[in-house]
């Protein structure tokens, strides 16, 4: 399956590392594609043989949902139907070098768990409630 939210643009200024809303391609989005509710993973992992999303909705086996890489600039997507808001996850990585498969936490992640634990968290900021009103309303007669 292609990556229709990651646009040639995209990959173009993630490869240059010029891409100023990384953190609206990358990371856990939830979305809907095709009428599936889901998530869309990605990551940046150029130097991968392979890379799977592991987390909660897969019993955290690396066999089930293997990314697919992009053309340029080591990007890794995969779309994942039957993953859901507040899921634990990680990018399990296997290195071209031969070194051991690594599960690393998501670098845009938008909620993680707490230590001693390390997963990030699929979190959909469409719902979230700011309450940052009057810090906005001040700011403006602020000079920082």
């Amino acid at each position: 399956m292609t990556a229709p939210w990651l646009l040639e643009d995209d990959l173009r200024r993630l490869a240059e590392g010029r891409h100023e809303r990384a953190y609206r391609k990358l990371g856990a989005h939830v979305a809907c594609h095709d009428g599936v509710s889901g998530v869309h993973f990605a990551v940046v992992a150029p130097n991968a043989a392979a890379v799977s999303v592991v987390g909660d909705f897969n019993q955290w086996s690396p066999d089930v949902d293997r990314m697919d890489r992009m053309a340029a600039g080591g990007v890794w997507h995969r779309f994942v139907g039957n993953a859901w808001p507040g899921a634990h996850y990680k990018f399990r990585i296997r290195s071209e070098l031969g070194a051991p498969d690594i599960e690393k936490a998501d670098p845009f992640a938008f909620a993680a768990e707490l230590r001693p634990h390390a997963a990030s968290r699929v979190w959909d900021l469409s719902t979230y409630v700011w309450h940052d009103q009057q810090w906005l309303a001040n700011r403006a007669g602020r000079h920082d």
